[in-house]
This record gives structure tokens, sequence and C-alpha cells, in this order.
């Protein structure tokens, strides 16, 4: 791979996957694997005993997850180039990991050759995501921000106050109770209620608290 011997750590919880990834290093020339970790914990610990250039990280381990120990290798200030192995991954988790500090993304049923081109893109400096080099991180952390974000809530036109309202319907406060919490009259309320029916569709408080629930107008215990 290059003139000078790369030290690899390999954390994964399955023996299987991590004597996988072995197997492919070693046909790799001037790749060593200095260790293997079977837990979050266990990561930490044979970054700061042995100081590999690399560590394979699996995203999914016991004790610490694969984003809690970026966010520690981070705190520590380590050296080590991560890369994050994952079966599948959430566009929320490799945002998150790539903000923490990853250097490559590298699915678990990629290709052997796609683990040796990986590493070299981090070892000289680069990104690795989805099968390919980042041309720009600043662009790709900007797509995944924006397919990550949760679909904007429909309020079905209903004002923040009518909002207010209805969550108290939903726990089943009466007009008088709802009244009394905002200190406006219970006319004012029934006014409130009946804009509510109207935007919404529904016919009554039950039907009302059900559809409040079901489209996330209030916060579901």
């Amino acid at each position: 791979m290059s003139e000078k011997t790369v030290g690899i750590v390999i954390a994964d919880d399955h023996p299987v996957v991590r004597m996988g990834v072995r197997l492919v290093l070693e046909s790799e020339e001037g790749v060593h694997v200095l260790g293997e970790a079977g837990d979050g914990r266990e990561s930490l610990e044979k970054v700061e005993q042995l100081r590999p250039d690399v560590l394979l990280l699996d995203l999914s381990m016991p004790q610490l997850t694969g984003i809690e120990v970026l966010a520690e290798l981070r705190a520590r200030k380590s050296s080590t180039r991560t890369i994050l192995l994952t079966a599948s991954a959430e566009k929320k988790q490799i945002l998150d990991a790539l903000r923490l500090g990853a250097r490559g993304i590298l699915m678990k049923g990629a290709l052997p050759s796609e683990l040796g081109s990986c590493i070299r893109t981090v070892l000289s400096g680069g990104y690795w995501a989805f099968g390919t080099v980042v041309p720009d991180l600043v662009v790709l952390l900007e797509q995944l921000m924006r397919e990550s974000a949760p679909a904007p809530r429909n309020t079905f036109g209903l004002t923040p106050r009518e909002l207010q309202v209805t969550a108290l319907v939903a726990e089943g406060l009466t007009n008088k109770d709802v009244a009394a919490e905002y200190k406006i009259s219970e006319e004012t309320v029934k006014h409130h209620i009946k804009r509510i029916f109207d935007k919404t569709g529904v016919s009554n408080r039950l039907e009302l608290a059900i559809f409040a629930m079901n489209h996330r107008l209030v916060q579901q215990p």
C-alpha cells in the first residue's frame, strides 16, 4: 500500500467479521493488523495502547457505540484515522460520524478492493463515503443535513394559540380548565375550538385528540 507499514486495529463485536477483515487486510502489501477489539470500550483501549494509523470501527457495538467511540477519540485529540464499518446506517448516523471525525464510511458488504481504496484515501488525507472518494466534505455534510432533517410538521393552518388549546383538549381538559390555563374567557375557548374543528375536519373532542396524536400536533408520552 505504501513504503511505510500501516498499523490497523479492527473493532467489531462479531469475531467472524473481524477474521474476514483481517484476511482482506493481510493480502494488502504494507498493512499490519496490530490488534482487534470486540466492544467500544476495548476499541479505545487498543487505540491508546497500540497507536494505530487506522481504526476500522463497527457502528453498532456493546459497551460504547461507534459514534460514542468517535466522540471520545475526538475529545482525546487522537491522531488515529477512523473508518466506520456498518451493515446499514441512517443518513443522520453518517452525518454524526463525519462531524465527529470519521474519515471513511464503509459498508460491510463492500468488495475487498474497496477496503484498500478507502484506507489509501484516508491515509492520503481524503474522505471516503458511499463507495467513492468524497471530493468536497462540506457539500456532502450539507447534503446529509438536508436528507436527514425531519419532514416539517403539518399544523393544518392552526395558530400557535390553537395548537396550545388542541394540546390541552387532547389531555382531556374542559373549556373551563383551558380558559383558566391561558387566562381567557370560556367563550374565547369555544371560538378557538370551533376554528380548530373546522381546520382539522373533526367533529368532537375525542376525534380531535386522536387526530392530534396521529399528526404529531401534541407530544406523545
